[in-house]
């Protein structure tokens, strides 16, 4: 196995859910176009005419239309609501609740991606949990046959009656339809649960942030803007532990690309986890997409990119990328180690960087300048998450034979 060690001259360096203010004046934007919908009208229009009560009528999409269904699956907390604003805002469209609806519908719709949260799928609103002594997490709390049908609806190119769980009154509310979409994601705690859930998804990804760095931001979000006290978020905490061990985190062996999130290795004892060491675990050998590689395909590499191209103040960044296993499996790994001072600058590392999916050169940075308001867009985070959103366009464009314009 080859190894190369280049180093510069220099030293070694989730969409939040609007306000209650913002829900009672919201006003959406039209929801996306369903397949051929003036079909369905005249239809309804002849059956008027004919003295045929009127019905609704479901056109099924054609056979070459296909639905490609991607799914995400991370705790509660981890950053999937910035994760799916970076990988619709690739495909165009603002991600918006769909239009008339109600205010506190957890589904975003744009131009070609429909994102739905599993969490509509609970069987369980918050008193009957309580009641039954249940966490979210507890596959007991969930409705997978629903589910898998209302997935595999709109995989087909159907309607659905899709429920609604309200993460502010904790009550399901009264479904919404919901059309299928160019793209589907449905992200959550159990995409890839239920086996039948699992073989409808084209494409599976994982957002593994670890222990201590979910630790340290649920103290920085709780108590600073919560209020909490660190022994209610501990204890929080635990209480999450022994049903997210036993059923979220062994998902991530089924997941095509895992995102890890993990303690800096650059500032010994950092605790606060603002510096953070992110991994991009590829696996090998998929028809849908080729893994990311540095300099070399293959072989082991690390890199130290800071110096007169790259601006990093301490501790800066390290990059590492090679070959390895991961629950038995062949994998390339893409590390990130630190952050970078000027957004603009990425595309020094961007040049070094094979297989993105890109479709011109610096189309990852300029992804990236356009969401630098998000979390993360100074670090690994924000840079892997971006790929992955180019991933997703590749996959798209395997399986339905169709170009997308970038945006």
């Amino acid at each position: 196995m080859q190894t190369a060690q280049l180093k510069a001259a220099a030293p070694a360096c989730g969409v939040a859910r609007p306000s209650m203010a913002a829900r009672s004046s919201f006003k959406a934007a039209p929801a996306p176009s369903v397949a051929r919908p003036s079909f369905a009208r005249r239809v309804q229009k002849l059956q008027k005419a004919a003295g045929v009560q009127a019905r609704n009528v479901v056109v099924v999409r054609a056979a070459d239309d296909k639905v490609v269904v991607i799914g995400l699956a991370a705790d509660s907390g981890c950053g999937k609501s910035t994760f799916m604003r970076r990988v619709t805002g690739i495909f165009g469209g603002e991600p918006k609740p769909p239009a008339g609806g109600n205010p506190d519908s957890n589904t975003l719709l744009s131009d070609m991606t429909t994102v739905i949260c599993l969490d509509d799928y609970h069987s369980l609103d918050r008193n009957g949990r309580k009641e039954k002594a249940v966490t979210a997490l507890d596959p007991r709390a969930q409705h997978f046959d629903l589910m898998y049908e209302q997935v595999k609806a709109l995989k087909e190119g159907k309607p659905v009656q899709k429920p609604i769980y309200n993460h502010v009154t904790g009550l399901l509310d009264p479904p919404e339809e919901i059309q299928a979409p160019k793209i589907l994601i449905i992200e959550g705690l159990h995409p890839f649960f239920d086996d039948r859930v699992n073989d409808l998804l084209d494409f599976k990804i994982y957002l593994d942030i670890s222990d201590e760095i979910k630790f340290a931001w649920k103290i920085q979000r709780d108590m600073a803007e919560r209020g909490h006290s660190l022994e209610s978020i501990k204890a929080s905490i635990e209480a999450r532990k022994p049903d997210f061990d036993a059923f979220i985190d062994p998902q991530k062996k089924k997941a095509d690309m895992i995102i890890q999130v993990l303690p800096t290795q650059l500032v010994p004892d950092e605790k606060e986890g603002k510096i953070l060491r992110v991994r991009l675990i590829m696996k090998e050998g998929k028809k849908l997409f080729d893994p990311v590689y540095l300099f070399d395909q293959g072989s082991t590499v690390s890199w130290i990119p800071c110096g007169r191209k790259l601006t990093c103040t301490f501790p800066g960044i390290k990059m590492f990328y090679g070959p390895d296993t991961y629950y038995g499996e062949e994998v390339s790994v893409l590390e990130m180690d630190g952050q970078f001072d000027k957004l603009e600058e990425l595309i020094y590392m961007e040049s070094h960087l094979s297989n993105t999916s890109a479709k011109f050169y610096g189309e990852i940075t300029q992804q990236m300048l356009k969401n630098s308001s998000f979390p993360g867009s100074n670090n690994g985070t924000g840079l892997f998450q971006t790929i992955v959103g180019l991933k997703v366009r590749e996959v798209y464009e395997r399986i339905t034979e169709k170009e997308v314009v970038p945006v």
